[in-house]
């Protein structure tokens, strides 16, 4: 089975006085491959690095980065990994060429379509020992956020997303917040 970590609990601008932000930015481990979601942006690269050194991990060891959706605070730092390949709603990149993704992209990780926030937005749904873990960028941005998302381009379309994560998941990784229980 999959294993699912949080390398560093995003925060919302809401949230902070100075109107800082950064998305969650997890670590999925299946298969002997490491993918690192939503690599977001940060006051300085080293974090991250210094994260995946805490696990054992470089840059180099990377396979793949997958991002929730195509708002910078989530994509940024995505050049810091130069040898993976990217996930997104497009497809699977590898450097220039992009193929299309399964939904079944391994055993232990699915793919779903989750517009609302954006008309992008992918989550991941990770099996692991714990249960079924979404990675869902900011379809969630927090446990108990507002129910209206004041950024979402589609509002019915989030609603319909949510409500797909939440009967598929046991757990939600949130874009801008450290992972909860699914209610």
């Amino acid at each position: 089975m999959a294993e699912v970590k949080v390398l560093i609990e995003g925060f919302t601008s809401a949230d902070d006085p100075e109107g800082k932000t950064c998305p969650t930015i997890t670590l999925i481990k299946d298969n002997n491959k490491n993918i690192i979601c939503d690599p977001g942006i940060l006051e300085d690269q080293q974090i991250l690095i210094n994260k995946l050194k805490e696990n054992n991990l470089t840059i180099d060891d990377i396979d793949i980065v997958f991002i929730t959706h195509s708002h910078i605070d989530h994509y940024r730092n995505i050049g810091m990994f130069p040898n993976a390949l990217t996930l997104e709603y497009y497809g699977l990149w590898n450097k220039q060429t992009v193929h299309d993704w399964n939904e079944h992209f391994t055993e232990d990780i699915r793919i779903i379509n989750t517009p609302g926030h954006s008309y992008d937005s992918l989550t991941l749904l990770v099996k692991t020992k714990k249960g079924i873990i979404a990675v869902c960028g900011d379809v969630f941005w927090k446990k108990d956020y507002p129910e209206e998302d004041m950024y979402a381009l589609d509002k019915e379309e989030l609603k319909k997303s949510r409500k797909l994560v939440l009967k598929e998941a046991d757990w939600i990784v949130p874009g801008h917040a450290n992972i909860y229980k699914s209610k």
